[in-house]
């Protein structure tokens, strides 16, 4: 793939996206789920969960290099999963 400039980080990335699906996807098989309904009012599963997870967390990355600028980018990640313990908690 040397078309893409692949980075130790942007790897990592795409691992840990690709490792979080097949675990869900395990889970899903392993242990059935209903959906439930949280403070937004839908019916949500963990795919669902996770997917607005994902896309929030990646909001918070871009208002954080935005606002912040990308010197303290790591801190942006406990955000994230603060927002993320929220997310599987409440929604």
């Amino acid at each position: 793939m040397a078309w893409m400039a692949w980075t130790l980080p942007t790897a990592l990335f795409f691992v840990v996206i690709a490792s979080l699906l097949v675990v869900f996807t395990i889970l899903a098989i392993k242990f059935p789920e209903t959906p439930r309904r949280g403070v937004l009012g839908i019916e949500t599963t963990r795919g669902d969960r996770l997917f607005i997870t994902l896309l929030g967390s990646a909001f918070i990355n871009l208002a954080w290099m935005g606002v912040i600028g990308p010197e303290l980018q790591p801190y942006a990640l406990i955000v994230c999963l603060v927002y993320a313990a929220a997310v599987f908690r409440f929604v």
